[in-house]
């Protein structure tokens, strides 16, 4: 399976050479006719995220890089609605010709538990990657008087349920992460949905709301600014970039952990040594020197796995968000 979180920038520079030479010698073994021509012509990559969020950020980083490896222009999409689905809609009923791909976040794995979908998430699209996993942080405006974990529940339990926290909308990854962070807590709050994390984040900075678990690609800057106070990272372990921050499950809540995640899809009937030659692009791309030193600095943990590896995560990701989905709608929360 893919790596535990931990990762240094000795690692960056050291371990993308190791495997990428044992993908390339995977291609070249099941390489085709068909696939030595392939690709001939640009590739999109369609979002299902707009600019500026964690999924997009993740997705141009890879573009970039998968473009230079590839021989050919690597174009982001950004096609935002329905929970990322309307994305991933379009590319299951693309050709599988390995020219349209998604990239596709946690989201991809919550959608079929509350919403009716035109794909199915693990036999329409192909995985390709794992590319990323992330924590999030769980960040407060500097003006609410709580520095740790333990004061923030023990404000929760004062306010008898009241004390609200932000969400990018009803059963996103965020608001799933505070409903672990709760039922696990037993602290009744109230969720407040947005349409978006970046509003979001920017009425927790205000201090029109209490709090989130925001993603660390997204949240960082503005801790490191002043603009927002992180108590804690959803992880089990710290992150090495910021050691200073406890996890939730050491501040308080034992048992927790969140993460948030990108991976990359084809549509279904792609060629093997088609998605073959993604997987060793996506996986060269995250873990370049310069963009892995990026990713790790950031809080985040570059994966670049293989299709097999990102479809047994998948799967447990299903069972986990079902789960998760249940709690909150018997909850009303």
């Amino acid at each position: 399976m893919v790596s535990g979180w931990s990762r240094s920038r000795r690692f960056c520079t050291a371990f993308p050479v190791l495997v990428a030479a044992l993908f390339a010698s995977t291609v070249l073994q099941t390489a085709s006719a068909q696939d030595v021509a392939y690709p001939s012509q640009s590739i999109r990559i369609l979002v299902g995220e707009s600019p500026g969020g964690a999924t997009d950020i993740i997705a141009r980083l890879v573009a970039k890089n998968m473009s230079r490896s590839l021989g050919q222009a690597v174009i982001v999409e950004n096609h935002t609605g329905a929970a990322g689905s309307i994305a991933s809609t379009v590319v299951a009923h693309s050709r599988p010709d390995g020219y349209t791909l998604a990239i596709v976040s946690s989201s991809y794995a919550i959608n079929p538990s509350f919403m009716k979908l035109s794909y199915d998430p693990q036999a329409d699209l192909v995985p390709v990657s794992l590319l990323v996993r992330a924590p999030f942080l769980l960040v407060t405006s500097p003006s609410l008087k709580v520095h740790n974990v333990k004061a923030l529940l023990s404000l929760a339990a004062q306010k008898h349920g009241t004390l609200t926290y932000a969400s990018g909308g009803t059963d996103s990854s965020d608001h799933l992460a505070g409903v672990l962070f709760w039922s696990l807590s037993k602290q009744p709050m109230t969720h407040v949905p947005y349409r978006g994390a970046g509003p979001a984040l920017v009425d927790v900075m205000s201090g029109q709301v209490a709090f989130q678990f925001a993603s660390v690609l997204s949240a960082t800057p503005f801790v490191k600014q002043g603009q927002l106070r992180a108590l804690a990272v959803s992880s089990k372990t710290r992150l090495p970039s910021a050691p200073q921050i406890p996890t939730v499950a050491e501040a308080g809540v034992p048992g927790y952990e969140a993460l948030t995640w990108y991976g990359l899809v084809a549509p279904k009937g792609t060629p093997p040594e088609v998605v073959q030659k993604l997987t060793a692009a996506a996986h060269e791309a995250v873990n370049e020197a310069s963009i892995c030193t990026q990713i790790v600095d950031e809080g985040a943990e570059p994966v670049g796995s293989s299709g097999p590896e990102f479809a047994a995560f998948l799967s447990d990701q299903l069972t986990k968000f079902k789960g998760l989905v249940s709690i909150a709608n018997g909850a009303g929360n």
